[in-house]
Protein backbone atom coordinates (compact mmCIF):
# COMPACT_ATOMS: atom_id res chain seq x y z
CA UNK A 1 0.00 0.00 0.00
CA UNK A 2 1.64 3.13 -1.08
CA UNK A 3 1.31 6.10 1.89
CA UNK A 4 -1.46 8.54 1.42
CA UNK A 5 -0.26 12.39 0.02
CA UNK A 6 -2.96 15.68 -0.01
CA UNK A 7 -4.65 14.72 -3.67
CA UNK A 8 -4.70 17.55 -5.84
CA UNK A 9 -7.16 16.19 -9.41
CA UNK A 10 -9.95 16.70 -11.38
CA UNK A 11 -12.72 14.69 -10.27
CA UNK A 12 -15.37 12.18 -11.62
CA UNK A 13 -18.90 13.04 -10.81
CA UNK A 14 -20.96 10.40 -10.11
CA UNK A 15 -24.59 11.73 -9.20
CA UNK A 16 -26.82 8.45 -9.21
CA UNK A 17 -27.42 7.13 -5.68
CA UNK A 18 -26.85 3.34 -4.40
CA UNK A 19 -24.08 2.47 -7.01
CA UNK A 20 -23.72 -0.92 -5.79
CA UNK A 21 -20.64 -2.99 -5.48
CA UNK A 22 -21.84 -5.05 -8.70
CA UNK A 23 -21.98 -2.22 -10.37
CA UNK A 24 -18.61 -1.11 -9.74
CA UNK A 25 -16.93 -4.58 -10.28
CA UNK A 26 -19.57 -7.35 -11.91
CA UNK A 27 -18.97 -10.36 -10.15
CA UNK A 28 -18.01 -12.36 -13.53
CA UNK A 29 -14.72 -10.47 -12.96
CA UNK A 30 -14.18 -11.64 -9.25
CA UNK A 31 -12.36 -14.71 -9.90
CA UNK A 32 -9.62 -12.54 -11.36
CA UNK A 33 -6.58 -12.76 -9.74
CA UNK A 34 -5.80 -9.04 -8.47
CA UNK A 35 -1.95 -9.08 -9.51
CA UNK A 36 -3.86 -8.82 -13.21
CA UNK A 37 -5.07 -5.37 -11.41
CA UNK A 38 -8.80 -4.82 -11.48
CA UNK A 39 -9.34 -1.34 -12.89
CA UNK A 40 -10.20 -2.59 -16.74
CA UNK A 41 -13.15 -3.95 -15.17
CA UNK A 42 -13.95 -0.77 -13.30
CA UNK A 43 -18.09 -0.25 -13.87
CA UNK A 44 -17.33 -2.13 -17.22
CA UNK A 45 -21.33 -2.89 -17.86
CA UNK A 46 -21.77 0.92 -17.23
CA UNK A 47 -19.01 1.84 -19.41
CA UNK A 48 -20.72 -0.48 -22.55
CA UNK A 49 -22.72 2.94 -22.96
CA UNK A 50 -20.69 6.03 -24.96
CA UNK A 51 -22.48 8.49 -22.26
CA UNK A 52 -21.16 7.00 -19.21
CA UNK A 53 -18.83 9.56 -17.34
CA UNK A 54 -15.62 7.44 -17.46
CA UNK A 55 -15.75 7.37 -21.01
CA UNK A 56 -15.69 10.80 -21.14
CA UNK A 57 -12.26 12.51 -22.22
CA UNK A 58 -12.36 15.60 -19.96
CA UNK A 59 -12.12 12.67 -17.01
CA UNK A 60 -9.05 11.01 -18.16
CA UNK A 61 -6.92 11.06 -15.52
CA UNK A 62 -8.67 11.88 -12.65
CA UNK A 63 -8.20 10.50 -9.09
CA UNK A 64 -11.04 11.51 -6.86
CA UNK A 65 -14.49 10.02 -7.27
CA UNK A 66 -17.61 12.29 -5.92
CA UNK A 67 -20.60 10.25 -5.77
CA UNK A 68 -24.29 10.14 -4.17
CA UNK A 69 -25.46 8.32 -0.71
CA UNK A 70 -25.21 5.11 -0.15
CA UNK A 71 -22.09 4.42 -2.68
CA UNK A 72 -20.54 1.31 -2.29
CA UNK A 73 -23.87 -0.65 -0.59
CA UNK A 74 -24.39 -4.27 -1.57
CA UNK A 75 -22.11 -6.99 -1.32
CA UNK A 76 -19.04 -7.42 0.86
CA UNK A 77 -16.54 -7.05 -1.89
CA UNK A 78 -13.32 -6.27 -1.58
CA UNK A 79 -12.61 -6.50 -5.62
CA UNK A 80 -14.87 -3.06 -5.82
CA UNK A 81 -12.11 -0.73 -4.13
CA UNK A 82 -9.22 -2.70 -5.83
CA UNK A 83 -11.05 -1.60 -9.16
CA UNK A 84 -10.82 1.57 -8.31
CA UNK A 85 -7.51 1.82 -6.65
CA UNK A 86 -6.45 0.01 -9.71
CA UNK A 87 -8.12 2.45 -11.80
CA UNK A 88 -6.37 5.43 -10.15
CA UNK A 89 -8.74 6.49 -8.01
CA UNK A 90 -7.28 7.41 -4.31
CA UNK A 91 -10.12 9.14 -3.16
CA UNK A 92 -13.99 8.69 -2.81
CA UNK A 93 -16.10 11.45 -1.84
CA UNK A 94 -19.90 10.83 -0.96
CA UNK A 95 -23.13 12.14 1.64
CA UNK A 96 -22.72 8.04 2.64
CA UNK A 97 -20.99 5.03 2.17
CA UNK A 98 -22.28 0.98 2.23
CA UNK A 99 -20.33 0.10 5.75
CA UNK A 100 -18.38 -2.42 4.60
CA UNK A 101 -17.62 -0.89 1.48
CA UNK A 102 -15.97 2.13 3.62
CA UNK A 103 -14.02 -0.48 5.88
CA UNK A 104 -12.63 -2.24 2.76
CA UNK A 105 -11.24 1.06 1.43
CA UNK A 106 -9.66 2.27 4.49
CA UNK A 107 -7.85 -1.02 4.47
CA UNK A 108 -6.81 -0.89 1.01
CA UNK A 109 -5.75 2.69 0.81
CA UNK A 110 -8.57 4.04 -0.69
CA UNK A 111 -9.28 7.01 1.33
CA UNK A 112 -13.74 7.55 1.80
CA UNK A 113 -14.75 10.77 2.50
CA UNK A 114 -18.15 11.90 3.99
CA UNK A 115 -19.28 15.45 3.29
CA UNK A 116 -22.58 16.78 3.59
CA UNK A 117 -24.78 16.99 0.75
CA UNK A 118 -24.66 20.26 -0.02
CA UNK A 119 -20.93 19.98 0.00
CA UNK A 120 -21.51 17.15 -3.05
CA UNK A 121 -24.28 18.93 -4.86
CA UNK A 122 -21.65 21.56 -5.16
CA UNK A 123 -19.26 19.34 -6.59
CA UNK A 124 -22.10 17.77 -8.88
CA UNK A 125 -22.21 20.89 -10.44
CA UNK A 126 -18.60 22.09 -11.29
CA UNK A 127 -17.16 21.71 -14.32
CA UNK A 128 -14.99 18.95 -15.33
CA UNK A 129 -11.99 20.81 -15.61
CA UNK A 130 -11.79 22.47 -11.62
CA UNK A 131 -9.81 20.81 -9.14
CA UNK A 132 -9.74 19.63 -5.68
CA UNK A 133 -7.94 19.23 -3.31
CA UNK A 134 -7.83 16.42 -0.20
CA UNK A 135 -5.51 16.57 2.82
CA UNK A 136 -6.08 13.92 5.07
CA UNK A 137 -3.40 15.00 7.08
CA UNK A 138 -5.87 18.49 7.92
CA UNK A 139 -8.90 16.63 6.94
CA UNK A 140 -10.29 18.67 4.84
CA UNK A 141 -11.21 18.87 1.04
CA UNK A 142 -10.95 22.28 -0.60
CA UNK A 143 -12.69 23.16 -3.53
CA UNK A 144 -13.46 26.46 -5.09
CA UNK A 145 -11.98 28.75 -2.35
CA UNK A 146 -14.04 26.54 0.44
CA UNK A 147 -12.50 24.48 2.83
CA UNK A 148 -14.67 21.39 4.58
CA UNK A 149 -13.62 19.49 7.59
CA UNK A 150 -14.23 15.46 6.90
CA UNK A 151 -13.98 12.86 10.29
CA UNK A 152 -11.90 9.89 10.20
CA UNK A 153 -10.91 7.06 12.71
CA UNK A 154 -7.35 7.98 14.13
CA UNK A 155 -5.87 4.83 13.23
CA UNK A 156 -7.49 4.26 10.12
CA UNK A 157 -5.85 8.11 9.49
CA UNK A 158 -2.12 6.88 11.09
CA UNK A 159 -2.38 3.84 8.73
CA UNK A 160 -3.53 5.24 5.62
CA UNK A 161 -0.97 8.39 5.94
CA UNK A 162 1.97 5.80 6.72
CA UNK A 163 0.75 3.13 3.60
CA UNK A 164 0.23 0.61 6.20
CA UNK A 165 -2.56 -2.13 7.04
CA UNK A 166 -3.52 -3.40 10.14
CA UNK A 167 -1.14 -6.43 9.52
CA UNK A 168 1.90 -4.09 8.92
CA UNK A 169 1.20 -1.45 12.02
CA UNK A 170 1.12 -5.03 14.32
CA UNK A 171 4.59 -5.71 12.31
CA UNK A 172 5.88 -2.20 13.01
CA UNK A 173 5.84 -2.76 16.45
CA UNK A 174 7.08 -6.15 16.69
CA UNK A 175 9.93 -5.03 18.89
CA UNK A 176 7.40 -3.87 21.75
CA UNK A 177 5.59 -7.39 21.30
CA UNK A 178 8.51 -9.59 21.94
CA UNK A 179 10.12 -7.37 25.14
CA UNK A 180 6.00 -8.28 26.65
CA UNK A 181 6.02 -11.49 25.32
CA UNK A 182 9.58 -12.65 26.87
CA UNK A 183 8.29 -10.52 30.17
CA UNK A 184 5.69 -12.35 30.24
CA UNK A 185 7.29 -15.61 29.99
CA UNK A 186 10.02 -14.81 32.73
CA UNK A 187 7.01 -13.79 34.84
CA UNK A 188 5.07 -16.71 34.33
CA UNK A 189 7.73 -19.33 34.89
CA UNK A 190 8.55 -17.18 38.41
CA UNK A 191 5.13 -18.01 39.69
Amino acid sequence: MQAFQAIQSTFVPMAEANIDTDQIIPARFLQKPRREGCGPWLFHDLRENPAFVLNQPAYRGARVLVAAQNFGCGSSRENAVWALYDYGFRVVIAPSFGDIFYGNCLQNGLLPVRLPQVHVDKLFAASPAEMIKVDLESQTVNFSGEQWSFDIDAFAKHCLLDGIDELGYTLSRLTEIVAFEQSYMEQTTKE
